[in-house]
């Protein structure tokens, strides 16, 4: 091996690398956004679990109850709320997690040395979460049961019940906690997403490789039209794949879409044109298709995992949280999990909507903006 010519190989080598700006500049942003992303990101634990209330007491016992639950890292008081049955309806929406429910005789029944039951409401659409969360919740009630027995011991000599506390927990939506109810609508939307952004960002950086932008350029075609007569062969695979995995997802795993199907196809369309918005949005950045698989994984990858597919996003420092929220992914699982285990509409899922919708017209005007000035 002669060495001379294998250093002017690296040499020339080098210069390649140092040319191809992006490609360097993802080779070195890539692992440091990885590093931290996954680092603050991949966690099992469960805390900051977003918690609603409904004290039907208002006693020193029953304030004293939602304390305990408060000063854990387990539970994050989301809100106080009347009647009962709105407990429920917030869970539905997703807003929390976990509703506790505290009786109208908490307090009555702990002063007799009885016991007092307690519901603990859990959304079951993320098994992983609704065990934990349901085992916290017991774990806290039996500690303030010997907290109310040692201070019944010490003001009065008297000893109450064992347990002043039964922490009853109920699992909504999910009662037998399948795994597949929860990973089948996520594989859903995580399937539509990688696909049609994968394809897109491919179909306009092999043109540019191909020289056959400029003959497009040339024709008389807008660059709008040019942007929607390019999206709409892939909007239709990307519909058909919604339909197939959908299908499929009914006939292997047993998971039925319990609320509306034809909510879930609409949203399912604004979906598909935010992922196809965002491919097309890296092709216009990307220069060859080695650039543009780089790049589509720059986004994907980061949107896995702070979508709430794999982790829960209550753990999450609030800096990773908010980043979450810039995916549509975010919005489309809480709709994909809402329709299809929870049965519930846009009465509930309104605002996750709103947020889908809104960022699939931001993302489809800076790609048309970016685009036009590509072309120019």
């Amino acid at each position: 091996m002669n060495l001379k010519r294998m250093i002017a190989v690296t040499k020339k080598e080098f210069i390649h690398i140092k040319r191809d700006k992006a490609s360097l500049a993802i080779a070195i942003i890539m692992p440091v956004m990885m590093l931290i992303l996954f680092g603050f990101a991949v966690t099992s634990d469960v805390k900051n679990v977003k918690l609603v209330i409904y004290d039907g007491d208002k006693t020193v016992e029953s304030r004293n109850l939602i304390t305990k639950y408060a000063n854990s890292n387990y539970f994050k008081i989301y809100k106080m709320v009347e009647p009962y049955n709105e407990v429920e309806k917030i869970i539905g929406a997703g807003e929390a997690k976990v509703g506790l429910v505290i009786p109208d005789n908490f307090a009555r029944d702990i002063r007799r040395g009885g016991t007092s039951q307690i519901q603990i409401l859990v959304d079951g659409s993320d098994p992983s979460v609704a065990r934990t969360a349901a085992a916290y919740s017991v774990m806290i009630a039996n500690d303030y049961s010997v907290k109310v027995n040692e201070v019944g011991l010490n003001r009065m000599g008297k000893e109450f019940a064992a347990s002043a506390v039964d922490a009853r927990p109920r699992v909504l939506y999910n009662p037998m906690l399948k795994s597949a109810l929860f990973n089948v609508p996520g594989i859903i939307g995580l399937i539509l997403q990688n696909i049609t952004v994968i394809l897109t960002a491919f179909s306009m950086v092999r043109e540019r490789e191909r020289g056959t932008i400029e003959q497009l350029i040339m024709t008389p075609v807008t660059s709008i039209e040019l942007i929607v007569g390019k999206l709409i062969p892939y909007i239709i695979i990307g519909f058909i794949d919604f339909l197939l995995v959908v299908l499929l997802g009914y006939l292997i795993f047993s998971v039925a879409v319990k609320g509306s199907i034809l909510l879930l196809i609409f949203f399912g369309i604004v979906f598909l044109t935010s992922a196809l918005a965002m491919g097309m949005l890296v092709s216009t950045f990307a220069k060859t298709q080695l650039q543009a698989m780089q790049a589509a994984f720059a986004i994907l990858l980061p949107s896995i995992l702070l979508s709430g597919f794999i982790f829960p996003r209550e753990s999450m420092p609030k800096i990773i949280y908010y980043i979450g929220n810039v995916f549509p992914i975010t919005y489309f699982l809480e709709i994909l999990r809402g329709i299809i285990v929870k049965g519930i509409g846009i009465d509930l899922l309104y605002k996750n909507m709103i947020s889908l919708f809104v960022l699939t017209v931001l993302i489809v005007l800076i790609t048309i903006k970016k685009f036009k000035k590509t072309i120019d």
